[in-house]
């Protein structure tokens, strides 16, 4: 056999559920007085299959606090079957978990645990994130009155944006303080929820319905920071300017904007 079709056979016997040894894979290997090739190989495929569930466990602690270790563990092994690792690094391997919670169990428990488990994942995805200078309080008290009227900004790489309907940063908390988890119940209003890091560490925070509808504008529809003004005419009158000013210094103070040049926005508004 050669080499690429052993390592196959290899991984084939890893990621299927018996643990028995296939006769292909014993013929080419070897032994020992202490351990027999099948023993060995039965090893191997129970370690694996740990260090997985290890990993999916440390990726989704409050999923899994909240689940306990059986429930937890069965849908970890569901998963896995469904969603074997297809990357090298398995940093990857959760990747697809709230998607598949929402096939693998009824409502309304589909909802609610997925809710969780994309919470969790934002913080996962926020760490790994590519870097880039956020705009910053020493760069926008540098602006002449061109610079403010013109003003456009994007989220940062990190930042993760994610609407709740149940109270997931509530049982999260409690996860995470190791305190009784809440029962999971359903908001009166659907919240927005902002993922980000901030040098090395994670933050997040809820945005109030009219915050999240002037940052929605700014960041997906590129309004500049004078529509942004014209938009909250209707509802804030004279106090446009001032409350578009204050969103945009908590924005910046939390560091989840980075400023788009003029070209750059020009580029994107022309694109197809």
């Amino acid at each position: 056999m050669r080499l690429i079709a052993l390592q196959q056979a290899f991984e084939r016997y890893l990621q299927g559920s018996d643990c028995t040894a296939p006769a292909e894979l014993l013929q080419h290997l070897r032994g020992s007085e202490a351990l027999s090739a099948e023993d060995g190989l039965q090893v191997y495929h129970h370690a694996y299959r740990a260090r997985l569930l290890s990993v999916l466990r440390e990726d989704f602690p409050a999923t899994h606090y909240w689940l306990g270790i059986e429930a937890f563990e069965q849908l970890a092994q569901a998963y896995l079957a469904a969603w074997p690792p297809r990357h090298f690094s398995l940093r990857w391997l959760g990747e697809k978990l709230p998607e598949f919670i929402s096939k693998f169990l009824d409502e309304p428990q589909a909802s609610q645990l997925r809710e969780l488990s994309e919470l969790e994942w934002a913080f996962t995805l926020a760490f790994d994130a590519a870097d880039e200078v956020s705009l910053s309080l020493q760069d926008i008290a540098s602006f002449g009155p061109q610079d403010w009227t013109g003003l456009s900004v994007q989220l940062h790489p990190s930042v993760r944006w994610l609407t709740f309907n149940f109270n997931a940063i509530d049982i999260w908390k409690a996860a995470k303080a190791d305190t009784s988890v809440p029962p999971s119940l359903p908001l009166e209003h659907p919240i927005t929820c902002l993922v980000w890091r901030d040098a090395l560490i994670c933050q997040y925070r809820t945005l109030d319905p009219l915050e999240a509808a002037a940052l929605q504008l700014m960041v997906r529809e590129q309004l500049t920071f004078a529509d942004l003004c014209l938009s909250l005419l209707e509802s804030k009158g004279d106090a446009a300017p001032a409350q578009a000013a204050s969103w945009l210094k908590q924005w910046v103070v939390d560091g989840i904007v980075v400023r788009v040049s003029q070209q750059q926005a020009v580029s994107e508004e022309s694109a197809p």
